[in-house]
């Protein structure tokens, strides 16, 4: 069975139209037309592991308790099918919106550091860090983020004295929040429809100064987002020393990933928390 076939077999209609189309630096993503009328965004990829596709659907279920995801249509081993979303741009009320919904998604919570909508390990890429719950937020970030990938990305002698110091690093101790795990700019999604939508889950029980730290790593907030976000879940006093901390493990990530000058971002981070 082709691919298509395949897609328009679990989605109940064949497929019409399917076309290559531009994102991500790791899935192959097609856009797909159903003879029933349905748009599709499919990512797929010959090396993806078994249950990968299914725990981004899971996260996606998850983060979709309190902001808005694209819906998943279908999902097996070699794909993930969600629905289309038209892109379009923010205005000042979506930029809001997406700092309330932010909150609200963080606030609702999970039961441990470490837990996971799907079990399992974290998957970025070539990347796989382990999602063993911890008792306390600084035990789970060191243990089972920063160690790991810095182990991946040849810099573990760097990040060692930065988990040593890491229950005075990580601040005041707050309940696991619900976050997405990977949220640089390029995984907000504005909707034609106004709307700001999460894609690209790696959805866990963490810290949510995590995901905040993210957003300004490869772009910014918008300023009425951060304003929404800080009236409904006002973030804990040092907030902004701790961002580094947090810029640290996606850069770790890109170090183990990608090489060249996030190997020395990475280094040069580490060593000043140390």
């Amino acid at each position: 069975m082709t691919f298509a076939a395949a897609v328009g077999a679990a989605c109940g209609s064949d497929v019409r139209d399917a076309r290559r189309v531009a994102g991500g630096d790791i899935n192959e993503v097609w856009a797909m037309e159903l003879v029933d009328g349905r748009r599709l965004f499919v990512k797929t990829r010959d090396d993806a592991a078994a249950g990968e596709y299914a725990a981004e659907a899971a996260g996606l279920h998850w983060l979709g308790e309190a902001i808005a995801v694209p819906s998943v249509v279908a999902v097996d081993d070699r794909f993930l099918a969600l629905e289309y979303v038209d892109a379009g741009q923010l205005d000042g009320h979506g930029e809001e919106q997406l700092g309330r919904a932010l909150a609200a998604m963080h606030a609702l919570g999970a039961p441990a550091f470490g837990f996971s909508p799907a079990g399992g390990p974290l998957r970025l890429g070539a990347v796989v860090c382990p999602n063993d719950e911890r008792p306390t937020w600084p035990r789970f970030y060191a243990d089972c983020r920063l160690a790991p990938v810095a182990a991946q990305a040849g810099l573990a002698i760097d990040v060692e004295p930065v988990c040593e110091r890491i229950d005075e690093l990580c601040g005041p101790s707050e309940p696991p929040a619900r976050i997405h795990g990977d949220l640089w700019s390029g995984n907000v999604l504005p909707g034609a429809d106004g709307v700001a939508r999460l894609i690209d889950p790696a959805a866990y029980g963490g810290h949510r100064e995590v995901d905040l730290a993210m957003l300004r790593l490869f772009g910014s907030i918008p300023p009425r987002t951060w304003a929404a976000y800080h009236e409904a879940h006002p973030l804990a006093d040092g907030h902004e020393q701790r961002v580094g901390l947090y810029q640290l493990f996606p850069l770790l990530v890109h170090a183990a990933l990608f090489g060249g000058g996030y190997l020395r971002q990475a280094q040069s981070v580490a060593r000043s928390l140390a």
